[in-house]
């Protein structure tokens, strides 16, 4: 089947096999190695990707449901060659230990600061709660998240 959809603000158009999963069409089709796999169960949150602004698990999804989408991936959040506000606030806070969750966060934390501009810190918890770290106790993740929370709110 063939399928169209913007990727990172790109048209893609693929032929795939409509019950491939979409974590293996970013990862081996359109080379998205940001986008990881982790448990393949839709548990652990490394495979999150954005459709049409909403955080998805992309383990959990089929290429077909990629069709007429607007996807994000990590490689898609910088600007030119700025980084995402949130992709500079995890440096910044140490939120990045091994790297392997941090799209998954980035890209979870970007959703809920699309839907709640002012979290308190309990939103963050409760919006990142489906992505998993197992190397730290995500108080730098949540400050890396609060801190960009803070720079959104001077710009406006």
């Amino acid at each position: 089947m063939t399928i169209h959809f913007i990727l990172n603000g790109e048209k893609t158009t693929l032929n795939v096999t409509p019950d491939r999963r979409a974590v293996d069409v970013l990862r081996e089709d359109c080379g998205r190695t940001g986008t990881k796999e982790g448990c393949g169960a839709g548990e652990c949150g490394a495979c999150t990707i954005l459709v049409d602004g909403e955080s998805r698990l992309s383990c959990l999804m089929l290429a077909a449901q990629l069709e007429g989408r607007k996807i994000t991936t990590i490689e898609g959040m910088a600007v030119r060659d700025s980084l995402h506000p949130l992709q500079n606030a995890f440096i910044r806070h140490g939120a990045v230990q091994c790297g392997f969750c941090t799209p998954g966060m980035i890209l979870a934390a970007t959703s809920l600061m699309n839907h709640n501009p002012h979290p308190t810190r309990a939103d963050i918890r409760a919006g990142l709660s489906g992505n998993l770290c197992r190397c730290t106790g995500y108080q730098k993740i949540v400050d890396a998240v609060e801190a960009a929370v803070r720079l959104e709110e001077e710009k406006s």
